[in-house]
């Protein structure tokens, strides 16, 4: 999976997602007009390995992180929502990453989910 780099001493944000999602493409646009630096990974293309789910889930936290809205969530059997764990749910966005909130930014260690005022000061706040 990709991770995030330097060109000219800039830090690049590493957005994950995927290509089709509205907010990602949302993000990617305001990226581009705030002409922040990043490199997108498509979930759909490279999905993400259990050890950068589990890392996303330490920083933003496994319950944020997961998208209960989606269609992906509405799919799946009450015994598979029933008492879930951190543990449970990052095998299950680690198998259907369309469960991960998204986008997904990483600057260095800094991880930050979803695409709201709050996600944006926080995405400029950590380029300072």
């Amino acid at each position: 999976m990709a991770g995030t780099f330097s060109i000219s001493g800039a830090r690049v944000i590493t957005v994950y997602g995927l290509k089709n999602c509205d907010t990602c493409r949302k993000a990617l646009t305001w990226l581009k007009a705030e002409k922040i630096a990043h490199q997108f990974v498509d979930f759909k293309s490279d999905a993400p390995a259990k050890a950068d789910v589990t890392r996303f889930a330490k920083v933003v936290g496994w319950e944020k992180l997961l998208n209960k809205a989606s269609t992906t969530w509405r799919g799946l059997g009450e015994e598979v929502k029933a008492d879930l764990n951190e543990a449970m749910a990052i095998a299950l966005m680690t198998e259907h990453p369309a469960l991960i909130k998204r986008p997904v930014f990483q600057n260095g260690a800094k991880i930050v989910s979803g695409f709201k005022e709050a996600e944006m000061k926080a995405l400029k706040a950590g380029l300072k």
